[in-house]
Parts: C-alpha cells; structure tokens; sequence
C-alpha cells in the first residue's frame, strides 16, 4: 500500500470449520496483503469456537484482523467476498452454517453506516465471543462506534465457549 495514500484502520473477522480453516485463515490474510490498497498490520490468535445454531457441524477456528487500507467500506467488502471465493466459499441460504472461509468486515474506522450490502459496525458482532475475544486481544481497551466500550461488550458474552486454541500459531 502506499505510505502517501490516506488510509483508514479496518477490522476484519476470519473464520472457518471446512477443511483446513487455520491454512484458509492464513491464506486469505496474504491474499488481501498481496492487494495495493490492503495492509495486514496484525493478526490475531486462533480461537476455537463451537458452532452457533446447526450445531451438527464441526467447530470453528475464528481470528481477527487489523488492516490499514485505502479502499472505502464497501470496495473493501468487495475484495473480502472475492478472496472468500478465490478460497472456495461458497455462499448459500443457511445461516451459521460449515464453511470453508468467512471473511467479515467488522469495523471500518469509526464509521457507522447501513446501505443494502453493509452494515457498520458488523451488526452481531457485540453479540459474538468469537469476535470480541481476538478483537480485544489486538486492540485492548477500544471505543466501538456509537460509543460502545469493547470491554464492556466482552464481559457480557463471558459465558459463550470462546478456547484460544494453541495447537498454531498466530495467523500472522
């Protein structure tokens, strides 16, 4: 990316229970890095986690990312949905169902926002261990748009099943 463009901090979510879900997580962050206008700055720990609703599915290994980027919300969720493609997602009906890589766009900056695509912050993410966890592993005592303190939003979640999972290392 280059250091004269204006760029703005984004957060994604990472995860998958297909296949390979820790190589697909890692994939995807040197895919979007390889991208002009994308830079990894950081990744999280691998968190397992098990699944939410269709519990008859493997679990899920989940890791949040911290980008610096010069793309604008909605270009940005673009490139993510075609690197989930490029790593064999494909996108069907059934909410919380297996999949081999999810790629989601949790925070942009401090950007509130509601279009047909996107919503800003993730709109379930507040709701989410899987998330919060990692997300407060890169970023510590954070303000979420709208005000939100994430540590605040993280102890309410204390009672999902959230295992930093040790068996990798960091995905970046």
């Amino acid at each position: 990316m280059s250091a004269s463009a204006e760029s703005a901090l984004a957060w994604i979510g990472l995860g998958g229970n297909l296949g390979e879900p820790r190589s697909a997580i890692s994939n995807a962050l040197d895919q979007l890095n390889k991208d002009s206008g994308i830079d990894v700055e950081a990744a999280s720990s691998f968190y397992r986690t098990t699944p939410i609703g269709n519990t008859d599915q493997p679990d899920f290994i989940n890791s949040v990312a911290r980008l610096r980027t010069t793309y604008q919300p909605e270009a940005l969720l673009g490139k993510l949905l075609a690197v989930e493609a490029n790593l064999g997602r494909v996108r069907s009906e059934q909410q919380f169902g297996p999949r081999v890589v999810d790629l989601d766009l949790l925070l942009f900056d401090q950007v509130q926002m509601e279009t047909a695509r996107l919503t800003l912050p993730h709109p379930r993410m507040h709701l989410r261990r899987f998330v919060l966890e990692p997300l407060y592993e890169l970023g510590g005592e954070m303000t979420l748009p709208g005000g939100r303190d994430l540590s605040a939003c993280l102890e309410q979640v204390r009672d999902q099943s959230v295992v930093r999972d040790h068996s990798a290392e960091s995905a970046g």
